[in-house]
C-alpha cells in the first residue's frame, strides 16, 4: 500500500511517500511495524496523539482496519487561521 507523510512527519522520516508491504490488520499495527523499522520512524510515531490518519483520503482512527485500503496518510492536526 502507499503510505504518505506530511509536514513534520515527512521531515522526520525523510520521504514524502513510500510503498509498504505489510501484514498489519489495523492502522496501529502498521504504526508499530513502521516504528520497528528505524529510529527515524520511531521518532516520527513516538506520540500518535499528535497525529491524524486518513485511509484512502478519508479521515480515520488508529484502530481502523486496513483491509482493502490502498493509501494511508499520516499528518499533524490541521489548524485554522
Amino acid at each position: 500500500m502507499d503510505v504518505l507523510y506530511f509536514a513534520w512527519v515527512r521531515e522526520r522520516i525523510g520521504v514524502p511517500r513510500e510503498v509498504v508491504e505489510t501484514s498489519a490488520a489495523t492502522v496501529m499495527e502498521l504504526v508499530e511495524e513502521l516504528r520497528a523499522r528505524e529510529e527515524r520512524y520511531a521518532v516520527a510515531f513516538e506520540d500518535i496523539s499528535a497525529l491524524r490518519v486518513a485511509l484512502d483520503q478519508e479521515l480515520s482512527e488508529f484502530d481502523a482496519p486496513l483491509a482493502g485500503v490502498r493509501e494511508v496518510a499520516f499528518f499533524p492536526p490541521m489548524t485554522g487561521g
